[in-house]
């Protein structure tokens, strides 16, 4: 065996991998460091490494920095939401009490049949539910306004950023348009986010509403937080029903209920699909969208509704069509929309705590007679698209009512369909012209005279204290001599009225005019007789209803009864009609004669109607800036007023014209299934079947001469 040096190697295994013996180390030892030596440098990286490095470490440290403030403002925002949930949620009332949110009642207004013809203020028709309502309105109004209403908890994310995407690629700011709400977000609104309207804080509740629709960014924060709030206290079905009885849906109308019934004359437990689609459709806009307003946008609308509860399955394709082939129609009375100048001045007329500031709801029952109405209508625009030059802006106004003063129709304007507007047949002062004559002969034929007295007609001047001379003329600019009363005011002959009037005394004619009705001030000169004071239309007809009746003032008048809703016992009763007597029955049976001259032979011929018995009178004003015609048959007095509301004067146009046309337009329709009956006059019995002599002429001359000589003389 060979030596190793004296001494044996040990035993031990080899490696099991590396093939190296055990004990024997691979790696190199380090050198030894002498003391004091620097250690030897790491190397460095690159240049490239270090620039890449940079940004992925600051992302690191920012989004480090956001996680670690992030998760402490998000802890604060939920503590702060939760807070303000709570907040709200423990102010809630029940639901019940949410339902009707108005500070103020409504008025209904009625015929005299008791057909509904007219709101004012805003109408409730009562409570609903989502049970109550019919299921295709249910279904309606999640498919238009909030498809995800039973999965979100208030407020809908995804529904909000499209919203926001869809404003600002239509170049709107993100709030501004679609607000991405949801029911519960647009019943908090409704709710003005549990703020009630406070008459101290707001000047209307206009404002008030105005203010709780303003979109902010904080406005919409607190708008969510209550939406959470609500989902907490109420159920969905709840939130619902708030929303559908809280909607404002055009036309006065305050939750489905109310606008069912005011556009459809039906419950909304029984709308069908289309009228569903239609009143979901009024949301987005009620008052533009509203089918009174334009029934077509609304039909429109309708057809858009139908295609999402068609595309949600809420409608069958066949239901779908079915609905789009039958739009919604408007109810009789809607469509119509009959008396908006009656029923505004049947709300001023009335007590004003019981009709413009009710706090209650009122029914009102008028003496409207929607057939008579619509007859004034139709007569106006036929007329006018007739006979009236187009682009003309001249205005007519139209009054009709029984001999006690009851009004049974009022047109205020050529805009038939008005609401809240200027009414001309009881706002508009205007001179009467020659249709203040009847009362001039009134006062005549009280005193003694007779239809048959005869005055001269013929240049006649008088002084005027203060104005100097004033010399009356007819239209014509014509004189004829000795005319009878009869004649006078059948011709419409100036001179002869202003005589009468001088010889009865013009405080009388003036004190008989007032006590028929004319209310304002009456000319104080000899021109009173040529109806150079102010009255309204109304005024006109009620004194002329005054003559038809026996010679008794009326008060016209439009309410019969009022009462609270739900209440049998009216409040109140009519507060017009028949009042004291002004002039003799048998006066009134004589000028009613005269009139009745007046449209067989005279100025109001075109009045005239077949078979009928008619008087009236004809006025034209001043350089013709108003024209009249005012008549009755035995049932009803109609006035008619045409003029420019600027005063401009009419062209070609007097009382004897357009407006004895409207008036016969009006009264052929109004009289059409009532039989004829006499008007309750008297032929003078003095000269009945006879005509004045040549004597009798000539003694009334000389007795007119010599009172003439006698006033001049001041005796």
């Amino acid at each position: 065996m060979a030596s190793t040096g004296g001494k044996r190697p040990p035993l031990v295994a080899d490696r099991r991998y590396g093939g190296k013996a055990a004990g024997k180390s691979t790696r190199k030892s380090a050198p030894k460091r002498k003391p004091g030596a620097r250690r030897k440098p790491a190397p460095k990286r690159g240049l490239v490494a270090r620039i890449l490095w940079l940004p992925v470490a600051a992302a690191g440290w920012v989004l480090s920095l956001i996680w670690r403030i992030g998760w402490r403002m998000g802890v604060a925002v939920a503590i702060i939401v939760g807070l303000g949930v709570t907040y709200y949620a423990v102010s809630l009332p029940p639901m019940e009490e949410l339902v009707d949110g108005r500070s103020r009642g409504s008025v209904t207004l009625m015929d005299t049949d008791g057909a509904v013809f007219a709101w004012r203020g805003d109408q409730f028709g009562g409570m609903v539910t989502t049970e109550t309502v019919s299921r295709h309105l249910h279904n309606a109004v999640i498919a238009t306004e909030d498809k995800r209403f039973y999965w979100h908890p208030g407020i809908d994310p995804r529904g909000i950023a499209s919203a926001i995407r869809i404003n600002l690629r239509e170049g709107r700011g993100p709030l501004q348009g679609h607000g991405g709400s949801t029911i519960t977000q647009q019943a908090a609104k409704l709710l003005c986010l549990g703020r009630p309207y406070d008459p101290a804080e707001w000047e209307s509740e206009a404002d008030y509403e105005a203010d709780c629709r303003r979109t902010t960014l904080w406005r919409k924060v607190q708008e969510a937080v209550y939406s959470l709030a609500m989902e907490v206290v109420y159920s969905k079905e709840e939130i619902l029903t708030i929303y559908l009885n809280r909607a404002y849906l055009g036309a006065g109308s305050r939750g489905f209920e109310a606008a069912a019934q005011r556009y459809f004359g039906i419950s909304a437990a029984e709308v069908n699909p289309a009228q569903a689609a239609m009143l979901a459709g009024l949301l987005t806009a009620p008052s533009a969208l509203a089918p009174t307003r334009n029934l077509q946008r609304s039909r429109d609308r309708a057809n858009l509704v139908i295609g999402l509860m068609e595309d949600q399955g809420y409608l069958s394709e066949s239901a779908a069509s079915e609905a789009r082939a039958n739009p919604a129609r408007l109810s009789a009375a809607a469509e119509r929309r009959a008396g908006g100048y009656f029923a505004d001045w049947v709300m001023a007329s009335g007590p004003e705590f019981f009709t413009r500031d009710t706090t209650e709801d009122v029914i009102i029952r008028t003496t409207l007679d929607q057939s008579i109405q619509e007859a004034a209508e139709e007569a106006l625009i036929s007329v006018f698209e007739n006979r009236v030059r187009e682009g003309s802006e001249a205005q007519a106004a139209i009054v009709v009512m029984s001999a006690d003063g009851a009004v049974r129709a009022m047109v205020g304007g050529r805009n038939i369909r008005a609401s809240g507007a200027f009414n001309r047949a009881t706002q508009a002062l205007r001179q009467t012209g020659s249709a203040f004559k009847p009362f001039v002969y009134a006062t005549a034929l009280e005193l003694g005279m007779s239809p048959y007295d005869v005055v001269l007609d013929e240049p006649f001047c008088m002084t005027v204290p203060g104005s100097g001379e004033w010399c009356p003329a007819n239209y014509s600019r014509e004189f004829s001599g000795p005319v009878s009363l009869t004649e006078a005011l059948s011709r419409s002959l100036n001179v002869p009225a202003v005589k009468v009037s001088e010889r009865v005394g013009r405080e009388y004619v003036r004190t008989v005019a007032s006590q028929f009705g004319i209310e304002n001030d009456l000319d104080a000169g000899p021109a009173l007789a040529l109806g150079t004071s102010e009255a309204t239309l109304l005024e006109m007809a009620g004194a002329y209803a005054g003559i038809l009746n026996g010679g008794s003032a009326v008060l016209p008048y439009g309410l019969v009864e009022l009462r609270l809703m739900g209440d049998a016992e009216p409040l109140m009763g009519t507060g017009g009609g028949i009042r004291e007597r002004v002039i003799r029955p048998e006066a009134a049976r004589q000028l009613t004669w005269m009139m009745h001259q007046v449209v067989e032979a005279g100025t109001g011929t075109r009045a005239r109607i077949d078979g009928r018995e008619i008087a009236g009178k004809t006025g034209t004003t001043q350089a013709a800036r108003d024209a009249w015609f005012i008549g009755f048959s035995a049932d009803y007095v109609a006035g008619v007023w045409m003029g420019y509301d600027d005063n401009t004067p009419l062209t070609g146009v007097t009382g004897s014209g357009l407006p004895a046309e409207i008036w016969h337009e009006t009264m052929r329709r109004v009289l059409v299934d009532v039989p004829p009956r006499p008007l309750p006059m008297d032929a003078p019995p003095a000269l009945e079947g006879s005509t004045p002599t040549a004597d009798d002429i000539a003694e009334q001359v000389l007795i007119e001469v010599l009172t003439d000589i006698l006033r001049q003389s001041g005796n």
